[in-house]
């Protein structure tokens, strides 16, 4: 069964604005799946129309193979939605937000407490319960609004970047969570501008452009299909030039090098050390989708 199955999705705006062309998308239950784009590109409006605060123009829509059209309220029981804004109640404390969520539900008060428990604990909050949200700081807030999201039991997960102005231990444990969570049946919609969280995390990814999908595989197959592969090497020498290869010095013990796909790091490295240089140390340069995701962007 798919998690999602998208097929022909419009939606214009009033004023004209067409902000999906006819997006065809499949999400297989279970996946963990990225929807990268930039500003406007159309992923808020195909979260939108699965959460029901934004109606398309023309298209299919289903969730576990529940049309939307048809019986929306089935298809929305089986989605938890952490969305980009802090949209609960400052004043309200972190356990009753938690608990007033299942109330909408259907879950008894009791379970619902149970439960909260459960994931306020999961999420490192318990301690935090009887405080007013205000006084979270701002990462724990992220981590309540996936409490929230997730006091239902979800069947699917949709994270509109989850981890925005998040610091980097809190993060990961974060990432360590949300992989926890998937591979424990959840399928999980990750959106996201940390491409770095898209390649950690997802097994497959989608890169939408002006309102169409104009990538759709999995992210190692992705990866692969750069023309090139970028690394950065600490020498015991600079201005280093090896015939066929592209190297440019970052500083005195530091280079860049470029490799085409006919070209091998091993291979490299047995050049460099017949040259006299010794590599103390050797790592990939940047984020290897982030540059695919650039490199489209830019067509």
């Amino acid at each position: 069964m798919n998690a999602i199955t998208i097929q022909k999705l419009t939606k214009t705006y009033q004023g004209g604005t067409h902000a999906l062309k006819g997006v065809d998308l499949t999400i297989a239950e279970g996946d963990f799946f990225a929807l990268l784009g930039a500003n406007g590109a159309g992923k808020t409006t195909i979260i939108g129309i699965l959460t029901g605060t934004v109606n398309k123009t023309e298209g299919k829509v289903k969730i576990f193979n529940t049309d939307i059209d048809q019986d929306f309220d089935r298809a929305k029981e089986t989605v938890g939605v952490v969305p980009q804004e802090f949209n609960f109640n400052i004043f309200e404390k972190v356990i009753d937000i938690v608990v007033t969520q299942a109330g909408y539900f259907g879950i008894p008060r009791t379970q619902a407490f149970k439960d909260a428990e459960s994931i306020l604990r999961a999420l490192e909050l318990w301690e935090k319960r009887d405080e007013p949200s205000r006084r979270l700081s701002g990462g724990m807030k992220r981590r309540l609004m996936i409490a929230r999201a997730l006091i239902h039991h979800p069947k699917l997960l949709i994270l509109d970047e989850p981890t925005a102005g998040v610091d980097v231990e809190l993060r990961h444990s974060m990432w360590d969570y949300l992989r926890d969570l998937n591979q424990r049946g959840t399928t999980i919609l990750l959106t996201t501008h940390y491409i770095e969280e898209a390649e950690k995390l997802c097994n497959n990814v989608a890169i939408i452009k002006e309102g169409q999908i104009v990538k759709q595989d999995k992210v190692k197959k992705l990866i692969h299909s750069l023309d090139r592969k970028a690394f950065i090497l600490d020498v015991d020498r600079p201005h280093i030039s090896l015939q066929g290869y592209d190297i440019t010095a970052i500083d005195e013990f530091t280079i860049a090098v470029n490799l085409t796909r006919t070209q091998n790091i091993a291979t490299l490295i047995t050049e460099l050390a017949e040259a006299n240089v010794h590599v103390h140390d050797i790592k990939p340069s940047g984020n290897r989708l982030e540059e695919l995701f650039l490199e489209i962007l830019k067509k």
